[in-house]
């Protein structure tokens, strides 16, 4: 990681150009990480990022994406150690552990759901089999903690507990998805508390650990630790949001899918909740043994709608968001870094739905 010392911030920045910033610093790292995996794994994990494709040819048929949800979670490590007033290059053992774990649990969520599509190509489970990816998944949450607790830091014991502590919660907030898919009726409160622990719990730690490699104090780093996991929360609401009425040029993964499997996601949780004509009919539609067609999908998408799902699931991200920045601002951050968090923060919450 030697060489990544010359990377400068850039003084004047666009997302897009400070998730570039990041990466440049993250990227090399990763690669040697995934690099030193066992063949089969390292194939996997290299197609899964979009540097491969399954035949080895390269360049990728459809390059890599650089910037957005990819590299957001290091960008936010980098940036809560500059916040704190380390330097980035500190965090960047932490951004690349975080990654590479973020990388295991999507490898293992697409298995578990079925999802055909990510990062908008086939999902690697559907390319290479159900066993290698969970074993690739495997390997990379192997590689992510020998990268953390192989940190030349003093906080590298600190590092490692706050990462066993998300993986339990990470864990749970799964489980929890998955036992609501056989759950007549799930609350609001249950599936924000299900979030926290699937996507916040993640998106916090990136943040936490990039406070612990710049040695900040307990107290500022659990400012950047609340402000990523509400982010988390908001921004897993805006997934919500998209899986229904977004595009797959937008999220990368097939539009409907959601509704096809009954999945109770925030918007479906909220109109079931409705006592009105549109929230019974919605709840009558869902105990339909009957599979969904396109038909069903698009009453249910209107249902959803007209029951305040959409509307109510808006407001959850306005609220996550808004005690994100509160969380943000007890971290005392540096001005400009304040600023580029933020800007992320309404990167990941106002994507078009």
């Amino acid at each position: 990681m030697s060489g990544l010392m010359a990377v400068e911030v850039p003084s004047v920045t666009t997302v897009n150009t400070l998730l570039e910033w990041a990466w440049d610093l993250v990227e090399p790292a990763l690669k040697d990480a995934v690099a030193a995996l066992p063949e089969p794994e390292a194939r996997i994990a290299g197609y899964h990022r979009g540097w491969r494709e399954p035949d080895d040819s390269a360049p990728p048929a459809v390059p890599a994406a650089r910037h957005g949800g990819k590299a957001v979670r290091a960008a936010l490590a980098l940036l809560s150690a500059r916040a704190v007033g380390g330097p980035a290059t500190c965090a960047v053992p932490g951004a690349v552990g975080v990654e590479l774990i973020h990388d295991f649990s999507l490898l293992h969520d697409d298995v578990i759901d079925g999802d055909p599509l990510r990062r908008h190509r086939p999902a690697a489970w559907s390319v290479y089999g159900i066993p290698a990816a969970v074993l690739a998944g495997d390997a990379l949450l192997v590689t992510g903690l020998h990268v953390l607790s192989a940190s030349a830091s003093c906080a590298a014991d600190a590092v490692v507990r706050e990462v066993v502590d998300m993986l339990g919660e990470l864990l749970n907030g799964q489980s929890q998805d998955v036992s609501f898919e056989r759950s007549r009726r799930v609350t609001a409160e249950q599936y924000l508390v299900m979030a926290e622990g699937k996507t916040g719990a993640l998106m916090g730690c990136a943040c936490a650990l990039g406070g612990l490699l710049a040695q900040a104090p307990d107290d500022r780093v659990a400012g950047l630790r609340d402000f990523g996991r509400r982010l988390g929360v908001a921004f897993q609401c805006v997934d919500d949001l998209l899986g229904i009425w977004g595009t797959s040029g937008r999220s990368g993964k097939p539009v409907g899918t959601d509704l096809a499997t009954r999945k109770k996601s925030l918007p479906v949780v909220a109109a079931l909740a409705d006592e009105g004509p549109a929230g019974r009919r919605l709840a009558a539609l869902y105990e339909q043994p009957d599979p969904f067609g396109e038909p069903e999908i698009a009453l249910a998408t209107t249902l959803i709608e007209e029951a305040g799902g959409r509307e109510k699931t808006e407001q959850q991200v306005e609220q996550q968001t808004v005690a994100a920045v509160r969380a943000l601002t007890r971290a005392e951050p540096a001005p400009e870094v304040y600023r580029q968090m933020q800007e992320i923060a309404a990167l990941l919450t106002s994507r078009d739905h």
